[in-house]
């Protein structure tokens, strides 16, 4: 990536409703130019998708939680199963595989305690090979994620 790839990755993840006229003048290029260098990065797979930022609060959302899961084995097939039934619980909004004391960590949102306790009866305690679960409530986002850095 160029520094004007840069500048349209950073302008894109500010805001990806931008049009490409709008695009092509921030960073300084056509718009012919400017959308070739799009459709490139995303026929990189740099660029693999575009979506809009909801305000969790607006929607009632109000408590975070992250679900520490260690997992009976560390077998591949035991990964896979959990894995594939993480992949049907809208409930949970990401999960990531860890290195350390757990084996995944999950994010939850919520509308409160009695909703989290739903999820957790419904959705958490349905997943299978699961030997513990921990977890955690965010008291306040202090930074929240806006895409990766491009340098």
């Amino acid at each position: 990536m160029d520094k004007i790839d840069r500048l349209l990755v950073e302008a894109l993840q500010s805001d990806s409703s931008r049009s490409i006229a709008e695009l092509a003048e921030h960073v300084g290029t056509s718009t012919s130019g400017c959308h070739r260098r799009v459709k490139s990065l995303e026929a990189a797979g740099l660029i693999i998708g575009y979506s809009a930022v909801l305000d969790p609060h607006r929607l009632g959302l109000k408590l975070q939680a992250f679900v520490e899961i260690t997992l009976n084995s560390q077998s591949r097939e035991a990964m896979d199963r959990f894995e594939q039934a993480v992949g049907e619980f809208d409930d949970i909004l990401e999960c990531h595989l860890m290195s350390g004391n757990a084996d995944y960590i999950l994010r939850i949102a919520a509308t409160d305690l009695e909703q989290f306790d739903r999820i957790h009866r419904e959705c958490l305690s349905r997943l299978p090979g699961v030997s513990s679960m921990r977890s955690s409530f965010a008291i306040r986002t202090i930074k929240r994620w806006r895409g990766y850095p491009t340098k």
